[in-house]
């Protein structure tokens, strides 16, 4: 409650007084803006503003007001003030949990040698939201689902719903959780230290207990002491392991029908005494590309004479039937060899394979030689003839690959010289004397050098002007079809015959862009050429003309030499 300052009494009903002179009753401002500072407006009487704002009192006096918690009428306030450092569990207790170690017991059904389990536990208590988990550590061939037993939740303690708090856990006690009990034996020492500085008591750790099982897996194995014998296999890995001889041979396979000598590799293997055989696969070879021609296995050098009579597909030879094994003696480099009934000829080794039989085998002698492999010689593809359908690029795709591709363009070429095009005025050479007044239109396009021809139409000839030839490479007459040349801008000269596939165009006339083009390029077209249309047009070469493109770049004779 507050007090009337003006004129000592409680603020309360009936005590207020109001001011008869005050004549503005809104809310003024209280700050005002000089040279785009904000700065506090000086109050002016009978404004109703607030009084403490026309006393001069300094900014500490002014917070210590604000601060101050008014007294009430009749005594003092004696509620406590909040607490001003106050931090929420979230944050005062973040990952801080309480661990204790702990057991539960399992009852095994059906067992003659065991009637319980003792499994081992961890309990954690997540003090930032009481929430608790308990895992189970993980064993080594258990064979038991191990790992998180409960997750992560609020767990209640009794059938009235209370759940748990760390207040209520200890060492040496016991907790119902889900139906099953679980011993609290003894807890780290964050734990004991936090519980301790909260005044609990811990009793005192206990052991986790054993089970036959546990006791039965932690006997050490019985051993078995292996004598000391050449042949075992165990001494064999490990004195032979990754030994492997490796032999080129020939497989003479000349019996058969279309049969021929093929080159293949044979491995022998130390360690198991077994053999490998894998061929030598060559690209377009027309085979089936499956390089192992005998899988690694033990192949057998005499059986028992109960056995010979019997083919392989009916009865399968056992160990117990196979007398002796191929050995690394039988192995000759220079000699032939017999395996599976096929004949194999040894002619060279590796090095490795050569010091063995220098360390181990002396008396045998090794002779390499070399041999013709039979590798099939490069065939040179011939290209067959053009038969005159489509062009002869993209005919030529399909002799390339199987799956033809359109053939590459000049793209900056195209880029450059798009809607670039040289028209002439011709006439058809002909014997007829109805194709006397015909005229056309040949067009030549820079971007791909493709000519196209229109034929004007001519009122009472009787004959339907249009497309004459559309756009296509024209050949020269003469040039051969697997290597021909194209008509140019440099053979389009006033008065030239140009062969158009049988028919033949007198050039007459042409544009004024076609004399300006091809003087661009004077260092690469003909004189006569120039000549020719300089007469048409009537003009001549001056020398400021020269002077003008002498420095001119060669990118468009490029155009016309592709």
């Amino acid at each position: 409650m507050s007090i009337n300052t003006s004129h000592g009494l409680p603020f309360l009903p009936g005590n207020t007084f109001r001011d008869l002179t005050k004549s503005a009753f809104h809310r003024a401002q209280t700050l005002d803006f000089k040279n785009g500072y904000a700065l506090p407006r000086r109050p002016t009487v009978g404004t109703g503003q607030d009084p403490l704002l026309s006393v001069n009192i300094s900014h500490s006096e002014r917070n210590q007001l604000i601060r101050d918690i008014p007294s009430l009428t009749y005594g003092t306030d004696t509620r406590r003030p909040p607490p001003l450092d106050f931090i929420p569990a979230h944050a005062a207790y973040d990952k801080k949990v309480l661990r204790f170690y702990g057991y539960f017991r399992q009852e095994v059904l059906h067992s003659p040698d065991e009637h319980f389990r003792i499994r081992p536990v961890v309990i954690y208590y997540h003090l930032e939201d009481d929430s608790m988990c308990v895992t189970e550590p993980p064993v080594e061939n258990s064979g038991i689902p191990q790992g998180k037993l409960i997750k992560r939740q609020r767990l209640t303690k009794n059938l009235q719903g209370d759940l748990y708090h760390w207040k209520d856990l200890n060492v040496g006690m016991d907790m119902s959780l889900f139906g099953t009990v679980y011993r609290i034996t003894h807890c780290d020492t964050f734990t004991q230290d936090f519980m301790e500085s909260q005044g609990i008591v811990l009793n005192e750790s206990e052991s986790i207990p054993s089970d036959p099982y546990t006791m039965r897996r932690a006997q050490a194995q019985q051993t078995h002491i292996i004598p000391y014998d050449h042949n075992h296999q165990l001494e064999r890995f490990l004195a032979l392991d990754r030994q492997v001889l490796r032999f080129y041979a020939l497989w003479d396979d000349s019996d058969s029908l279309y049969g021929e000598k093929r080159p293949v590799t044979l491995y022998y293997y130390l360690v198991d005494d077994s053999v490998e055989i894998c061929e030598h696969h060559e690209a377009n070879s027309g085979r089936d590309p499956f390089p192992v021609l005998l899988r690694r296995q033990k192949v057998p050098k005499n059986i028992k004479s109960t056995c010979e009579p019997f083919p392989r597909c009916v009865l399968e030879v056992s160990p117990q039937d196979v007398k002796e094994y191929y050995s690394p003696q039988d192995f000759r480099v220079g000699e032939e060899v017999t395996l599976m009934g096929r004949r194999f000829l040894l002619y060279d080794c590796d090095d490795f394979t050569q010091k063995y039989y220098e360390q181990n085998h002396p008396n045998i002698m090794l002779k390499p030689f070399t041999v013709d492999t039979g590798t099939q010689q490069d065939i040179k593809r011939a290209i067959p003839p053009f038969n005159g359908f489509g062009s002869l690029e993209d005919s030529l795709q399909n002799c390339l690959s199987l799956i033809p591709e359109p053939p590459k363009k000049d793209v900056i070429k195209l880029l450059e010289n798009d809607n670039k095009v040289l028209r002439y005025v011709a006439r058809l050479d002909s014997q007829n004397p109805l194709d006397e007044g015909r005229r056309f239109i040949l067009s030549y396009y820079l971007s791909d050098d493709m000519i196209s021809v229109f034929e004007r139409s001519t009122r009472n000839s009787g004959i339907i002007g249009g497309k004459f030839l559309e756009k296509t490479r024209v050949p020269k007459p003469g040039s051969s079809v697997e290597n021909p040349e194209y008509y140019g801008p440099a053979d389009f000269s006033i008065g030239a015959t140009v062969e158009v596939f049988g028919h033949r165009f007198v050039l007459m006339d042409a544009d004024r862009y076609v004399l300006s083009y091809l003087e661009s390029l004077s260092h690469h077209i003909p004189e006569h050429t120039l000549s020719s249309l300089r007469q048409t047009f009537g003009v001549s070469q001056s020398s400021d003309w020269k002077e003008q493109h002498e420095g001119e770049t060669d990118g468009a004779a490029l155009v016309l030499q592709n």
